[in-house]
């Protein structure tokens, strides 16, 4: 069977996505099935141009900031559940496994990130950059990036739009309010929003979420007739998933997040990928976890055409670039 070359191959995927999306307009396709795709001719993809600057491949990092924003107990943790009597306010010792992500955690992946000449985005609880408002702003100092994660843990899925209303309102204003910069990005708990948080999000001025596993890549959906850009989160690169809820090693957390890597930077020759990747304040940062995360940016700064951009940098470059996938449908 003769092999196309990488300029033929590209130029087929193109063309196929391209009909896909046609067909989708006609009603000749399921939703789920239909992208358009901007025409080939003289875009930047045609030309294997798909990130700024000619880069191969962007890795995209989060520093999730909850701890201090947890409930006084209930919350999940490594620990067993416990019920506790309305006699105990709090849970103590779950307490002091949060607190470890502010008073360790965040410093230490603060220091990780200089090192690497790396910028990244924190989704910060209000309460939890409230409590700790000099470490928030230290974040920003950084040249990181402020995103929302709502005013405390709450099931926002679960609230009235009303209520949604005022609580996305109240996360905002607390992160702005402590570190000088307004959210444009959010990440509901859990990733689970309601069926009014993307319209209630597009109205409060926000530009992108990260809600949605679907792709790897970003791409546009429509909220209320509007373009609405998602930057597509991860489960599989998660340490809160694969650390804490699998009980995986380091070593194992690093061999996983190298083969991703080592795939998605093969197909970012031929289309544009972005490796996501996902840390969290009281696990990421720990002493053996930022060894992991400082071998695997040495080994992705090792190839060539590799860049780090926070989330609201690459949301940005979507929203202005024609060769941006555009979805059929919004979940």
């Amino acid at each position: 069977m003769m092999k196309l070359s990488t300029d033929t191959a590209h130029a087929a995927r193109r063309n196929f996505l391209g009909q896909a999306g046609a067909l989708a307009a006609a009603g000749l396709l399921a939703p789920a099935a239909g992208v358009q795709a901007a025409p080939a001719t003289d875009s930047a993809a045609a030309k294997g141009v798909f990130w700024p600057g000619g880069a191969r491949l962007v890795v995209s990092l989060s520093m999730q900031f909850e701890a201090g924003g947890q409930p006084p107990k209930g919350t999940d943790s490594p620990f067993p559940k416990v019920d506790f009597p309305a006699s105990v306010p709090a849970d103590l010792t779950t307490n002091t496994w949060f607190a470890y992500g502010y008073r360790e955690g965040i410093p230490r992946l603060l220091d990780l990130w200089d090192k690497h000449g790396v910028k990244v985005t924190s989704h910060m609880i209000g309460e939890a950059a409230r409590r700790n408002p000099q470490l928030a702003r230290e974040i920003v100092r950084r040249g990181h990036e402020a995103a929302a994660h709502g005013p405390r843990w709450s099931s926002q899925y679960a609230m009235s739009r009303a209520q949604e209303r005022q609580f996305l309102i109240d996360g905002t204003r607390m992160v702005e309010e402590v570190t000088g910069q307004r959210p444009t990005g959010y990440n509901a708990n859990w990733l689970r929003r309601g069926p009014n948080t993307l319209s209630l999000l597009q109205e409060l001025g926000y530009t992108y979420h990260i809600d949605d596993l679907s792709r790897d890549e970003p791409f546009i959906e429509q909220v209320n007739g509007k373009d609405f850009l998602v930057v597509p989160y991860t489960l599989r690169n998660n340490d809160i998933l694969l650390i804490e809820g699998r009980n995986y090693s380091p070593s194992q957390f690093l061999e996983q997040i190298k083969l991703e890597f080592d795939q998605l930077y093969e197909e970012g020759a031929t289309r544009r990928r972005m490796m996501s990747v996902s840390t969290h304040d009281r696990i990421g940062g720990s002493p053996q976890m930022v060894r992991v995360l400082d071998e695997f940016l040495r080994y992705a700064k090792s190839h060539p055409g590799v860049v780090f951009m926070r989330k609201d940098e690459i949301a940005r470059f979507a929203a202005g670039s024609t060769d941006t996938l555009r979805e059929t449908e919004t979940i």
